[in-house]
């Protein structure tokens, strides 16, 4: 890949620098943060449609607002690749999303023009307006922007946000980042110079004036009032965030920045909500990303010149596939089967499921919470609904979780993908704590599969029980075990031995067998593949507490609360007194990084198990 120069943004080491540059040179800017984007991303992967999306945004408002003092809060945080650039972390994008490099997300401790984490969606506007009103309360002249996409909106958690900021009496920008349409015919010059007006001073000061002098008369206020929601119907979209006390503005084009930087300056003087509807398209800039904005959503490494070749066969199935052929498998042998996504059909494996059984496939958008109650209505209604979802997502509903499905215990099953830790995507992404708190529910239970095929199999154990049942499995491939066809389960809350040994047993849950058995080579020890946190296996446990002096739990999620937790519980139940190692992952936040160099930093590999028990146990 040749090197570039870009004159330009070389000399941007802050928003300072930029608003020191005249107005006709910000479109030469964009074309080059556009272009070392999309060369710095081919060289490191990570999230490029949505970053191509919004560079013309971020350099107009970092260009009308005095950053970091204004305070901009972006929704998603993966579109925050040009803000990162263009606030002094150029030079730091190629160890982007690597260990003890940037971030992929906005994090506070990195940069103080990251005014807020947003690795989840639809915060913003209700971190905004708690920026907002917090200045309001310290007497300090600052503004807050929630730049929120279109996908983000679909949360309820964006609605109860608007709903609460349109009668607080605070000033609040939220821009509708709206990428998922093309620029509507209206979107034209009439319509711009519309939004301008209206966003202007002027009109501003006429509504206001208006609003004085008509309230005396109501029928003619009320005349006035629908005759300009008419109006301005005419040429926007619907008023609905009107409704909610904002004054809506747009839509505009969000890549002309002869729109944006007098559009933002207009609204930057005006008091109260406002709502601003920018038109961006995910990959603006590169075609290949603009014509497949989804497969460019976050790529690996690659050529710009060429694009995203074929991937080479997989020698391991994912288990990810491996649940997305079950999915389909089971549908086929049981029309109960529904299948629901919040806005993960391609991470979780919907895409042939959705394919083949269009009419029980759902995707409910950007709504955990929706789905979960969505799937116990479905569940309470004679259907056997299986919610396609990630660890880090559930926590979301995990209010839904307890009252809607394991209260009414309600047969959902939870196939909780990105379990463990999740590389590159870092503390807000990795599903460590899945296991305390499911296991802490009356009715649930949850599965840990040791490789593909225990997957498969115990998806359809967690189908066949009339009870809500998780299945946790990680990103990515397992040990390369080729997976059955058969749909028969295994026995439910049984696990198995599967290395004999003595003095010392390990104890395993999920896809930590493979190190625990490497582990255990030299050290002589048995090895159990426990496969249940939920129910425990007692019977296993009792017996190999009984024939073995030491015990060990291993597990790749928060030990707090764990399967090691539950262990000592259950000893302690059964009055069993043996020395037990618990190990699994640190009460800390874990960043960015090699998944596999990140285990072995946490002593989760076979060197690190062994070391452990040798260390505890003096062997």
């Amino acid at each position: 890949m040749p090197n570039q120069s870009y004159p330009l943004l070389e000399t941007i080491d802050s928003p300072t620098d930029l608003r020191k540059l005249q107005r006709t040179q910000l479109r030469e800017l964009a074309g080059e943060l556009r272009q070392f984007l999309l060369n710095s991303v081919a060289r490191t992967g990570g999230h490029l449609s949505s970053n191509l999306g919004t560079v013309e945004l971020t350099v107009a408002l970092h260009y009308v607002f005095n950053t970091p003092d204004d305070r901009l809060v972006w929704d998603v945080g993966h579109q925050t690749y040009p803000h990162k650039i263009l606030t002094g972390r150029r030079k730091r994008m190629p160890s982007l999303r690597q260990l003890g490099g940037l971030s992929g997300f906005p994090q506070r401790a990195e940069s103080e023009f990251d005014t807020f984490g947003t690795a989840h969606s639809s915060t913003s506007i209700s971190a905004a307006l708690g920026m907002a009103l917090a200045s309001k309360i310290k007497g300090e002249e600052r503004r807050a922007i929630a730049i929120i996409g279109d996908g983000a909106m679909t949360a309820g958690m964006a609605f109860e946000a608007l709903n609460n900021a349109g009668v607080a009496d605070c000033d609040l920008l939220v821009i509708l980042n709206d990428n998922d349409m093309s620029i509507s015919p209206p979107v034209g010059a009439l319509n711009r110079y519309l939004a301008q007006l209206l966003s202007g001073q002027f009109y501003a000061a006429a509504k206001n004036v208006g609003k004085t002098v008509l309230k005396g008369a109501p029928p003619l206020f009320e005349l006035a009032k629908r005759i300009e929601e008419h109006a301005k119907g005419m040429v926007v979209p619907a008023t609905l965030f009107e409704k909610f006390g904002f004054n809506y503005i747009g839509p505009i084009d969000g890549h002309d920045l002869n729109s944006l930087i007098p559009m933002l300056e207009n609204i930057k003087h005006l008091k109260g909500p406002q709502f601003l509807h920018v038109v961006t398209k995910k990959g603006q800039g590169y075609d290949l990303a603009e014509a497949d904005p989804v497969a460019y959503h976050g790529p690996g490494k690659f050529d710009p010149a060429i694009g995203l070749q074929k991937a080479p066969v997989a020698t391991a199935t994912t288990f990810t596939q491996v649940f997305g052929h079950w999915l389909c498998d089971m549908a086929a042998a049981d029309k109960r089967l529904v299948g629901i996504t919040p806005a993960m059909r391609e991470g979780s494996g919907m895409v042939e499921f959705e394919r083949r059984f269009p009419d029980r496939y759902f995707d409910v958008g950007i709504a955990e919470q929706h789905a979960v109650t969505f799937a116990a209505g479905l569940a309470a209604e004679g259907l056997k609904p299986v919610v396609a979802i990630y660890s880090t997502f559930l926590q979301r509903a995990y209010d839904q979780l307890i009252h809607d499905v394991a209260i009414q215990n309600l047969p959902v099953v939870f196939a909780l993908d990105r379990a463990g830790l999740v590389g590159a995507d870092g503390a807000t992404h990795a599903g460590i704590y899945d296991i305390p708190f499911v296991r802490c529910i009356p009715n649930m239970s949850m599965a840990c599969p040791a490789d593909e095929n225990e997957c498969r199999q115990l998806l359809s154990t967690a189908f066949a029980q009339n009870h809500p049942v998780a299945v946790r499995y990680p990103r990515g491939g397992g040990a390369g075990v080729a997976t059955t066809a058969s749909l028969e389960g295994l026995p439910f809350g049984k696990g198995e031995i599967r290395k004999q040994g003595s003095n010392i047993a390990i104890l395993s849950f999920g896809t930590m067998l493979q190190p625990a058995l490497k582990a255990a080579e030299d050290l002589g020890a048995t090895v159990v593949n426990m496969r249940w946190v939920k129910p425990l296996d007692v019977e296993l446990l009792a017996s190999v507490a009984a024939s073995h002096e030491f015990l060990v739990t291993v597990e790749e999620g928060a030990t707090m609360g764990g399967a090691g937790s539950a262990v000592l519980e259950a000893l302690q139940a059964a009055e069993v007194a043996r020395p037990v190692l618990v190990l699994g992952l640190s009460d800390t936040f874990i960043e960015h990084g090699d998944p596999a160099r990140l285990l072995a930093m946490q002593g989760l590999d076979a060197q690190g198990i062994e070391a452990s028990i040798r260390k505890r146990f003096a062997v």
